[in-house]
């Protein structure tokens, strides 16, 4: 059992070991890692699962990102890690639901992610087709989620930097 809650300062270092055992070594030359320098995540949806034993788990973070011309605020959902030892368990389901609830009651309603669409698509996630992230990223795994219904109508284009 996991105990859930918004990551503190003092979770950082192990956050960023963990993020740094589940993703190659590598991970801060991705392109979505462009979209959040100099930004702050959305602290409220930043959340840790750790064990009874205080033992983290699993994190989830997000960022503001914008789209298109009209420079539509969003979401960015990642990097989303779960200890090796921990996988299977059901922790990444618990943080991204938790986090998606979240998100909603604090007024967000679109969501942008890089991922395998066979595991977030049982969250509601889909592939798009009129959205486009910063090279070099591999098209087919560039997913979107609606919040609220119709929250991409009109809103299309490449995701951006928040200013």
């Amino acid at each position: 059992m996991y105990e859930i809650k918004q990551e503190k300062k003092e979770d950082w270092w192990d956050v960023e070991s963990l993020l740094d055992l589940s993703f190659a070594p590598g991970r801060e030359a991705l392109s979505s890692y462009r979209l959040r320098d100099g930004v702050l995540p959305v602290a409220k949806l930043c959340l840790v699962a750790r064990d009874f034993d205080g033992i983290i788990g699993g994190s989830i973070r997000f960022w503001p990102v914008q789209i298109g011309c009209n420079k539509a605020r969003a979401l960015l959902l990642g990097p989303i890690a779960v200890h090796p030892t921990r996988q299977g368990e059901g922790v990444g389901g618990e943080l991204i639901r938790s986090a998606l609830t979240l998100a909603k009651k604090d007024g967000w309603t679109r969501i942008v992610l890089i991922g395998d669409e066979i595991y977030y698509n049982k969250f509601g996630f889909k592939k798009s087709n009129f959205l486009r992230f910063p090279p070099p990223t591999n098209p087919n795994r560039l997913l979107y989620l609606e919040l609220k219904p119709d929250a991409f109508k009109d809103v299309n284009g490449e995701i951006q930097r928040s200013e």
